[in-house]
């Protein structure tokens, strides 16, 4: 079953990836294109793929921000945390 976010499906396989795993294989992707060595049919396959892995980077990173907290320490010694906003 895919996702659809931001009006992109995102595959099943994908949305298995780890942020570390999406962002490697988007990293050859790149590569791919840059070097010009594939046909406009696989340029356009890998480019589609391309946008799905950095929507499910992109959501991946967002889901880390919103679990991201402050440690504060209190005055009798021990530490509290609380939610920080990052932009």
């Amino acid at each position: 079953m895919t996702k659809k976010n931001n009006k992109i499906e995102i595959p099943l396989d994908i949305q298995k990836l780890s942020f570390e795993e999406g962002l490697s294989e988007l990293e050859k992707i790149i590569s791919q294109l840059e070097d010009g060595k594939v046909t406009l049919e696989e340029s356009i396959e890998i480019y589609t793929r391309g946008s799905q892995l950095r929507v499910h980077c992109e959501s991946k990173l967002n889901s880390a921000k919103e679990k991201i907290e402050k440690i504060i320490p209190l005055e009798d010694g021990s530490f509290d945390s609380e939610s920080i906003e990052i932009d």
